[in-house]
């Protein structure tokens, strides 16, 4: 399955939301997990914390989430289905963050440290999920795909807020005047 890379302009989309838990649907999630996990086997240094189904191509409120973000050798992804956030809370504050379609550059991205969200498992179950540091991050980075939101939208013009991964696993600056500032396949509509 291939994943979606700027500038594909259906990263841009907001998704809409999921009526009925569907044979289709399971596919779906069934693919964003075998999506995650090839890309991870590819990526020596990298984890792959979490999807958002437009990464595949799929205009769909659906998300999947790493059960355990410390452990690379578990592959297990726990589905959100509509999930929405109810309330965010605290002080913004920056962290790194990459995204599988950005490839090649991470951000240094302001998010709120706690976050509360609904949305259905995918059994239909209702759930409600407070979270807090690194998995609100990364529960605000996929809600934020469901709404055509990139982490590259948040840093836009932060100069010292972009950054590369070296061949040693070790995140080093961007220069932003060379190398986004005015690069279309992250910004097309610079």
């Amino acid at each position: 399955m291939h994943i979606l890379t700027t500038p594909n302009p259906k990263l841009r989309k907001k998704s809409t939301k999921v009526s009925q838990i569907t044979p289709e649907i399971a596919n779906i999630i069934a693919r964003m997990r075998k999506a995650s996990e090839d890309w991870e086997k590819a990526h020596e240094f990298e984890l792959s914390a979490a999807m958002a189904a437009p990464q595949l191509g799929y205009n769909k409120r659906i998300i999947i989430i790493r059960e355990d973000m410390n452990d690379k050798k578990n592959p297990n992804f726990i589905a959100l289905i509509n999930p929405e956030i109810i309330k965010n809370e605290g002080e913004q504050t920056k962290d790194h963050e990459g995204c599988l379609s950005v490839p090649n550059i991470y951000g240094l991205v302001p998010r709120y440290p706690k976050t509360r969200i609904k949305a259905l498992l995918e059994d239909g179950t209702d759930v409600r999920i407070k979270a807090t540091d690194g998995l609100a991050r990364v529960i605000q980075h996929e809600i934020d795909h469901l709404n055509g939101i990139l982490f590259i939208d948040h840093i836009k013009g932060k100069k010292d807020a972009f950054f590369i991964l070296d061949n040693k696993g070790d995140l080093q600056p961007l220069d932003y005047d060379k190398n986004i500032k005015n690069n279309e396949d992250l910004f097309p509509d610079n």
